[in-house]
């Protein structure tokens, strides 16, 4: 996901920039730094069928109370069937292609029905209130309401014995991350700042609550899903709740902070983007551009610091005076609910528990949180690494061999790693929490990925003492397996891993095992530094602006060797490009047409009851003078299944050619668009039911880019999605049905 991060000049996206400076493969110079499409304080993005039906105003979803309702009424459904498996016979796409779309409704395919089920400020808990969304409610009843910018998601069913059922089509607990926040819609007349400094706490406690992650029961009732607003298994994880650390880096030198004197815990996580899940039923959170959220103003601090630590802020880009300026509210707390953010030296002389110095140190983890036990303590999984965390995706589960999962790391230039158990695989483990993760979770081997001009590619190992990650490696000295985890990024540097054009969400494709990585795009791609895996360099004007290096993005599949998870090597090739359908031959390598042409996929997903069907979603502000982000359905081959291919790209004055491996065109018959979004949105975060009769789909900061300066005129906002009339747009769930009961997207 796209988020704005904040630096010492607002307008900077930390994502858009890129810190990796190696010249490993497909380096090029960090570009200067643009305009993030979510800005300062105007970050901030509709649901119906064919017909373009529009949300509209009524009650949340309560205890017992029914989704927002669209308008006009859908036909009545008919009685939903048994839960049954996807056709045996040759799967294919069941929905006619949606239109490109700039209208601020959310589009579903004639034959579906799309209904809000929880939305921006929600309530979680018995007597907490209906939320006013005019930025009145009372700050502390955050922590139990819904968060802002609904992400990654999933679905755990569960039985009548409130027990994990996979299997439910009529009961869950539905857990979200809550990526980040759109200031403007939060407060009255949006963030109060002077001179750089927030002055007015509620509203920073509020922006507190908001980040992190959503745990609601959600219930079936004839054909209508909602939410149960006093379950006793809603939870919010936000940035204050308290977690602990598990693997090789927890209770070392590098965690510890006033607040943890042994590095044993820290509170909060944030920035949570794409998700995972475990085979023992817990879901794994992960915290991607978490480093702009700390205050570290280099003039004050850096005179104070290492060589290394120099290092360490600058590769993971922790300079600035932090995107919501939290560190900068006065007085403080007792226990430093502020100053936590302030990632300076503020002890001169003093030690590491004196002040928040390794506070940065504390994110940019995985972390796993048991949904079925609301008293657990979240734990940050240190052994998987720490970067830009997009998502962790587990592979294949085979009882007697080890776990995986595959993560990218979400910037510019960054990779694409793996984490391989060391145990392997007990299915006895079924149900055991958190317990079962310090089994599987903190003892294995990190990975990261090179890919090669042949088509194959090569897992290099990120541990001490090998693949040049060394005490006399030359930009960064590793002393110890917690410094290597810690600073993943260089240790991948030194590793010598291949630098991709933004690794986002991974999907593994439950039919064959491969592993589906989605490439959002990359402006800092120059036509010298294109490689196999990633080929191209075009300018895609938007209007009268240019749009150089890769903006549309690609999504790239491999194989493990042996189709063994474990496998230290991997066959791969480009399953599919994003481009405009108008465009050249050489960029819309793809073919694609009107009904499936896309730009910047992001979130993507395989469906478990239809094994086969792939879900992609799209973050995109590079095609969003034709259409809103949308969400498409695909139906894709497997690695090998198209061509060897020699792309020629042009930089308006230089040509140069490319070799690349191309999969098989997928056509209308294999990817069609599903969805389109309200305005200025992103669709993010998908799950389904266990029959695969319900999909739950996000859509994230509708009217992002409304001006602060416009908040008292809603007439002004760019968009009002879901309740439609002069309301302020507020992030939410949906979720689809097809009006005869049957799966969804065949």
């Amino acid at each position: 996901m796209t988020a704005n991060t904040r630096t010492d000049d607002p307008s900077v996206d930390l994502d858009d920039i890129g810190t990796n400076p190696t010249s490993n493969p497909s380096f090029t110079d960090l570009i200067a730094a643009r305009l993030s499409r979510r800005r300062l304080f105007g970050l901030g993005a509709g649901t119906a069928g064919t017909a373009l039906l529009q949300a509209c105003g009524g009650g949340g979803g309560g205890a017992g109370a029914a989704p927002f309702p669209i308008l006009p009424p859908a036909p009545a459904p008919a009685p939903a069937p048994a839960p049954a498996p996807a056709p045996a016979g040759p799967m294919k796409l069941g929905f006619n292609a949606v239109a490109k779309s700039l209208a601020d409704v959310v589009t579903v395919p004639a034959g579906y029905t799309a209904s809000v089920l929880y939305r921006l400020g929600d309530p979680t808990a018995a007597g907490v209130a209906a939320y006013k969304n005019d930025g009145t409610d009372d700050a502390t009843t955050y922590d139990r309401r819904a968060g802002d910018h609904h992400d990654g998601m999933t679905f755990f069913g569960m039985n009548a014995s409130n027990k994990w059922d996979a299997t439910s089509a009529t009961r869950g607990l539905l857990v979200m991350n809550h990526e980040a926040i759109t200031p403007v819609f939060l407060h009255p007349t949006g963030q109060t700042a002077v001179s750089g400094v927030r002055t007015v706490a509620d509203e920073v406690l509020r922006e507190f609550y908001l980040h992190g992650v959503s745990v609601i029961e959600v219930n079936k009732s004839g054909s209508t899903w909602s939410y149960k607003q006093d379950s006793s298994f809603n939870r919010r994880v936000h940035t204050l709740t308290e977690m602990t650390f598990s693997g090789p880096a927890a209770k070392t030198d590098y965690l510890k902070t006033k607040y943890s004197t042994d590095g044993s815990k820290t509170r909060g996580t944030v920035n949570n983007c794409a998700n995972g899940t475990t085979p023992w039923g817990t879901y794994l959170t992960c915290e991607e551009n978490w480093a702009g959220y700390f205050r570290r103003v280099t003039a004050n601090d850096n005179a104070n610091r290492t060589a290394k630590e120099l290092a360490s802020f600058s590769r993971y880009g922790v300079a600035g005076t932090g995107r919501e300026l939290w560190a900068t509210v006065t007085p403080d707390t007792a226990d430093n609910l502020y100053g936590r953010w302030n990632t300076e030296v503020t002890v001169v002389g003093g030690t590491a528990t004196d002040d928040y110095r390794n506070g940065a140190n504390t994110y940019g983890w995985v972390v796993e949180i048991d949904p079925f036990n609301p008293t657990s303590t979240p734990k940050k999984r240190t052994a998987l690494g720490r970067f830009g965390h997009e998502g962790a995706c587990l592979g294949p589960v085979v009882a007697g061999k080890p776990l995986v999962w595959y993560m990218g790391d979400d910037s510019q230039n960054e990779y694409l790693y793996k984490f391989v158990s060391t145990r392997n695989w007990d299915a006895a483990d079924i149900g055991g929490g958190i317990a079962a993760g310090d089994k599987y979770m903190d003892d294995g081997k990190l990975y990261v990925a090179k890919f090669k001009a042949d088509g194959t590619g090569d897992w290099l190992e990120l541990k001490l003492g090998v693949n040049n990650i060394t005490a006399s490696y030359a930009s960064y000295a590793f002393a110890d397996a917690a410094d290597v985890v810690i600073n993943a990024r260089h240790a991948a540097d030194a590793a010598g891993a291949t630098k991709m054009d933004r690794p986002e969400w991974t999907a593994v494709n439950p039919k064959n095992g491969e592993v589906y990585l989605t490439l959002t795009n990359n402006s800092a791609r120059a036509i010298g530094t294109t490689d196999a895996a990633n080929p191209r360099f075009y300018n895609d004007p938007k209007g009268t602006s240019s749009q150089r290096g890769n903006p549309n993005g690609h999504i790239v599949r491999f194989t493990d060797t042996g189709g063994d998870p474990a496998a230290v090597s991997f066959k791969w090739d480009v399953y599919l490009f994003g481009a405009r359908s108008t465009a050249s031959a050489d960029v819309n390598v793809s073919a694609l047409g009107a009904d499936n042409d896309f730009s910047s996929p992001d979130g993507m997903w395989f469906s478990q009851a239809a094994p086969g069907l792939l879900w992609i979603e799209t973050d995109d502000g590079k095609y969003t003078d034709v259409t809103n982000c949308m969400l498409l359905g695909a139906l894709p081959g497997k690695v090998g299944d198209g061509a060897a291919r020699t792309i020629t790209n042009f930089d308006g004055a230089t040509t140069a050619q490319q070799a690349t491996f191309v999969g098989k065109a997928p056509g209308t018959d294999g990817l069609r668009r599903f969805l389109v979004g309200p305005k200025e949105c992103e669709i993010t975060g998908i799950a389904e039911s266990g029959d695969g009769r319900a999909l739950f789909v996000n859509i994230q900061h509708p009217g992002e880019d409304t001006k602060v300066a416009d908040i008292t005129t809603p007439a002004k906002f760019s968009s009002h999605w879901p309740e439609g009339g002069n309301a302020r747009p507020r992030s939410a769930t949906i979720v689809i049905t097809k009006n005869d009961g049957g799966l969804i997207g065949l």
